[in-house]
């Protein structure tokens, strides 16, 4: 075994020696010095794994030696050694990126479990979080074939999540692959569930999840009030692991009062999910009360061109006319635009921004080169979400709103899926043109692949013309056309798509912060 290289910089390194033999005698090679000169004269000519520094030292201080060390190697760790408790020094140490401090005296087991801390974590983290999953396992399997209330798909969906983020972050191929047998095999029964239960959610006096079009009514109006401005942020097509992923960089700025879990309906689409979050109505109904509003798949147009006049139609029908914005932005240059006149919405009580960056890198996954390289599977992709969210005009709002006293509240309309496995589907002219559902007359499809609802009415769905269906694909299926299969099939396999029945797109998050 490779011994890790450890350098002691102390003036009085002598009264150490037992420190030093204890760590020896641990596997660690450990070289000693004097002084912060001799320690960068050092650095340059050996490869240390990490220094121990005292910061009392006569001549050049531990903080002047630091400073000079992270000019040579900035990713050489530090653990920084004291005898001072002085708040300005901890603060001027934390702030030159150490990666410990420690008071001295200290005993040989401290600086032992700082070295592993650092050195060996990521081997400590791997071994405990595989040791933690393969027990997890067996329990998650058993719950699988037990799962069959919505409070419980939500819960086994956001422990899968849970885990998908812990292997995510270890170096153990062969752990995530079981984790993505046990998903593929969580959506399978998931598929089975929503096809027995969803058209009963729609039903009288049938207990239902939390769904699109009743989530303003019963979970975001509740929240809103005249004493106090709110933000709503409805950022188009987050899964529940994106928005996990960078809930550390919200937690930087606000506080969050509750995190909860809602259905997208089907089809989990933004013409139909998005537009029944602000309308407060099922498809079905929008198109009988609204049909200056509403478009079907065949008409021509934008379908989500009135979101504006749904929202404020919904306020009206609840009786709460609340003075509100609405900010739909789907470039740079809108985001930024929003950002420098924020200032205005603190008059609003209600300030809605949707947000259309995450739809739209899952369209450009398919369409570009690039993006398929950067978002090549679930972890980059979420990668790639954390990375926009950090520097977008979106943070600099919620910055915004935080400064300005407002509570916020982020949701989303629908997940997506990566989409796998093709699945023949046949369809007249008229056919809608999404991947993940179809609607039309006379569509010929494989069963085992897809959830049918031949009366649409029970799927609150608008029917084009009297023998409409809809087909949702199941799983991680994409439903191809047999002209040109193969190209089709090559083209838009492992991309992301939506619409379709799975737990990403279904399962769909709602946080409120303070």
């Amino acid at each position: 075994m490779t011994k890790l290289k450890v350098l002691w910089v102390d003036d009085e390194i002598d009264l150490l020696k037992p420190h030093v033999l204890f760590l020896e005698q641990k596997n660690y090679e450990v070289t000693t010095c004097q002084s912060g000169p001799e320690a960068i004269e050092l650095i340059p000519n050996e490869n240390f794994d990490i220094v121990l520094l005292d910061e009392n030292m006569p001549g050049l201080t531990g903080i002047e030696t630091l400073a000079e060390i992270k000019t040579i190697q900035d990713n050489l760790p530090v653990v920084m050694i004291t005898k001072s408790e002085e708040e300005y020094i901890m603060e001027e140490a934390i702030g030159s990126k150490i990666a410990d401090y420690l008071i001295k005296p200290v005993n040989p087991n401290q600086i032992l479990l700082s070295l592993k801390k650092n050195l060996d974590h990521s081997r400590l983290v791997t071994q405990k979080t595989t040791s933690n999953y393969q027990q997890e396992f067996r329990k998650i399997t058993m719950d699988l074939m037990q799962t069959n209330t919505y409070d419980a798909w939500v819960e086994l969906y956001k422990k899968l999540v849970y885990w998908e983020l812990e292997l995510g972050d270890i170096d153990d191929g062969g752990m995530f692959e079981i984790l993505e047998t046990q998903k593929n095999e969580a959506n399978i029964e998931f598929g089975k569930f929503i096809e027995k239960n969803y058209a009963s959610w729609f039903e009288k006096n049938t207990k239902a999840p939390e769904l699109s079009h009743t989530l303003f009514r019963n979970k975001i109006l509740p929240e809103i009030s005249k004493e106090q401005p709110t933000l709503l942020v409805v950022i188009d097509n987050l899964r529940y692991d994106q928005y996990k992923a960078f809930e550390p960089t919200l937690n930087k700025y606000l506080k969050k009062k509750k995190e909860e879990a809602f259905f997208s309906i089907l089809p989990t689409a933004t013409q139909y999910a998005r537009n029944a979050i602000f309308s407060g109505l099922t498809p079905e109904d929008m198109e009988k009360i609204y049909p200056e509003y509403w478009k079907n798949d065949t008409d021509d147009g934008g379908k989500n061109l009135f979101e504006k006049e749904f929202l404020e139609a919904q306020l009206n029908r609840l009786g709460k006319p609340l003075d509100f914005s609405y900010h739909k932005i789907t470039n740079i240059s809108q985001g930024e635009k929003l950002v420098d006149n924020f200032k205005q919405e603190k008059h609003k009580d209600l300030s809605v921004v949707v947000y259309n960056f995450v739809d739209m890198l899952s369209h450009s996954k398919t369409e570009l080169e690039v993006i398929k390289e950067l978002a090549s599977t679930d972890k980059s992709y979420r990668s790639l979400t954390e990375s926009w969210f950090k520097n977008s005009p979106l943070l600099k709002i919620i910055q915004q709103a935080k400064a300005l006293g407002f509570k916020t509240i982020i949701t989303t309309d629908h997940g997506t899926i990566n989409v796998k496995n093709p699945s023949k589907v046949i369809g007249d002219k008229n056919t809608s043109l999404n991947l993940r559902y179809k609607t039309g007359r006379s569509l010929t499809y494989e069963d085992k692949d897809v959830i049918v609802a031949k009366d649409p009415s029970k799927f609150k769905l608008p029917k084009i013309n009297m023998s409409s269906s809809y087909i949702f694909a199941k799983s991680n299926y994409f439903l191809a056309y047999p002209n040109n299969y193969n190209y089709y099939v090559n083209y838009y396999k492992n991309s992301y798509q939506h619409g379709g029945v799975s737990l990403e797109e279904m399962i769909i998050p709602f946080a409120v912060y303070e």
